[in-house]
């Protein structure tokens, strides 16, 4: 009987290539960044991507701050929370969050678009935002990548 000469390889953690990649949020609009970051994230650019493996880059994105929001996003998007106490429910506008923290503004947008369990933690901690063109990953040198260019 003849041999199969190829053989579907799963990644596993150890065998997982990670690398350190940079995105620059300047002019791009929200969203779309958030799902090619995520995408970044979950290793989904990658012929070896494994569903049930954390098997993506490290993800350092910088200019958090002049990420754009189309339409009247900025007045009419609310973020909700909980406090836990009775009558706790606060609720802030995108505007008002992305004075106090644009950082926060990407990072909520890119967690929405993990998955909801263990692994999805796990990705998230990959991610680094930063206000500013500023960032303390030099030592990692990660390689710059346009956004424009992935599909």
């Amino acid at each position: 009987m003849e041999s199969l000469s190829y053989k579907t390889v799963s990644t596993n953690k150890a065998t997982a290539h990670k690398e350190w990649v940079i995105v620059d949020a300047e002019g791009h609009n929200l969203g779309r960044l958030a799902t090619k970051v995520a995408m970044l994230l979950r290793g989904k650019y990658k012929p070896s991507y494994t569903p049930h493996v954390d098997c993506g880059d490290n993800v350092i994105i910088i200019n958090a701050e002049k990420i754009n929001l189309t339409g009247n996003k900025l007045e009419d998007k609310t973020y909700i929370r909980h406090t836990g106490y009775p009558g706790g429910q606060r609720e802030l506008t995108a505007k008002v969050m992305q004075q106090k923290n644009p950082a926060l503004l990407v990072e909520k947008a890119v967690k929405g678009m993990l998955p909801k369990n263990k692994l999805g933690a796990q990705l998230f901690r990959n991610l680094n935002v930063n206000v500013g063109s500023e960032h303390k990953h030099a030592a990692q040198q990660p390689k710059a990548v346009n956004l424009n260019d992935l599909k």
